[in-house]
């Protein structure tokens, strides 16, 4: 009984851990769907554990299929015919291993929640044309760029975005007749990301 509880504690355990260590990126696609922009980076300070999450996940989730698949004690023969409880059985590990394994990935797959909203924009003048970097704080992965990328792509005269979160910036090339600087710094730190004025 006590292994069954501990295969069962295991097994949340790494549920918990794989979904928590991508909790820093499911927020933003989560804002976008919902329109919540300003949520975003909530939880943006999760993402320093997130390689230790992803340990704890694993070995949490090895540990259930260890005990699921050790060989069964002598005195343990005798309840062959008891039917096993939801939580001990081979579909529910292996539910989930494949739902951690989707919760820990969901940073490198993130970019096809956001839809392509970039326009194509015809340049009358090519000295209105003008390139900017601004800095962003709070950006910690994929899921990050798309995020303000999206947001920045909502505005008239936006040419290219590139949001970086490894470089922390977003450089934005945009027809300074259709929109302007402030406007472009308001539509990143709708996000929740906070764009850094030196």
């Amino acid at each position: 009984m006590k292994t069954e509880k501990t295969s069962k504690n295991a097994a949340y355990t790494g549920l918990f851990a794989a979904v928590a260590a991508s909790s820093c990126c499911i927020p933003p696609v989560i804002a976008l769907i919902a329109g919540v922009g300003g949520s975003a980076s909530a939880l943006s300070w999760m993402e320093t554990f997130r390689p230790y999450l992803i340990g704890v996940a694993i070995v949490a989730i090895g540990y259930a299929w260890y005990d699921y698949l050790k060989p069964k004690k002598a005195e343990d023969c005798c309840e062959v015919d008891a039917k096993p409880k939801w939580f001990q059985t081979k579909g529910f590990l292996i539910g989930i291993t494949l739902f951690a394994a989707i919760s820990i990935s969901f940073p490198y797959y993130s970019h096809i929640f956001y839809p392509d909203n970039k326009k194509e924009v015809v340049i009358v003048n090519q000295s209105n044309i003008q390139t900017l970097n601004f800095e962003v704080e709070g950006m910690t992965c994929a899921s990050c760029e798309q995020h303000v990328t999206h947001a920045v792509n909502n505005l008239e005269g936006i040419v290219n975005v590139n949001a970086s979160y490894e470089k922390a910036n977003a450089k934005v090339e945009f027809d300074n007749s259709k929109t302007t600087k402030e406007d472009i710094e308001k539509a990143i730190n709708s996000t929740g990301y906070k764009v850094i004025n030196k």
